[in-house]
């Protein structure tokens, strides 16, 4: 009896403390929830202004302040191969950025994701995500790299209606979210958009100058140990 006490003693801290994390934990969804309707009408009026900057900075300020650190819900999508894609069977960390075939992705953005989910495929899943028919998707599919899983929701079918008002309708694409491996949201970030005149080359860097720094400073760990070796300690 004393052996069973003195166990229980051990584990029931680790239990109530698990216990406990799980209900601290708050969700992508419930963040929307929220505060989505306050972001909308503070965006909605500064477009109409046309001052893009505002809208710009109150897009930072609503995804720093509030969904940021939340964790990502698991939502399903479809596989090109007639199967059920849940966003929690990705056990890296995850690089997920949308997309549609009327969406023009921003010049140099697809060749620098390419580049990208090859340097980085042992370390995070990269999931492109369309709102597409499947037919559209595959013909779309062959621009990226076989090291990214291509996945969709096709609305004509009045499928995937929840995943489409959180994902989609909320902050607009294309979007891209950057989850850790337990799919705590670590950054929420716009495309970069060269201008139209700006060469292949140039745009294909800028982009991939972008998400490279936010991939590092985000998802991999190594540079942080990297640094925290090289610093001397008095």
């Amino acid at each position: 009896m004393k052996k069973l006490l003195l166990v229980f003693l051990f584990i029931a801290p680790s239990v109530f403390s698990q216990q406990e994390n799980l209900q601290n934990k708050s969700y992508f969804t419930e963040k929307l929830y929220m505060h989505l309707s306050d972001y909308n009408k503070k965006a909605d009026l500064a477009y109409r202004f046309n001052d893009y900057e505002k809208g710009k900075q109150l897009f930072e300020d609503f995804t720093n302040t509030h969904l940021e650190g939340a964790y990502m819900d698991n939502f399903k999508f479809q596989g090109l191969k007639k199967n059920v894609v849940n966003l929690y069977d990705y056990k890296k960390s995850v690089f997920l950025i949308t997309y549609a075939s009327w969406c023009i992705p921003s010049k140099g953005e697809i060749p620098a994701i390419n580049e990208l989910a090859l340097e980085y495929k042992d370390k995070i899943d990269f999931i492109v995500l369309f709102w597409d028919k499947k037919e559209k998707v595959k013909e779309l599919a062959e621009k990226f790299s076989s090291n990214i899983s291509v996945v969709y929701v096709d609305e004509s079918k009045n499928q995937g209606a929840y995943v489409v008002r959180q994902l989609k309708h909320s902050l607009g694409l294309p979007t891209c979210f950057l989850l850790d491996e337990d799919k705590k949201i670590m950054d929420i970030r716009r495309s970069v958009f060269p201008p139209m005149q700006t060469e292949e080359e140039t745009a294909y860097r800028e982009n991939y100058i972008a998400l490279e720094a936010s991939i590092s400073k985000n998802l991999v760990k190594e540079y942080e140990e990297v640094y925290a070796d090289n610093v001397q300690v008095d």
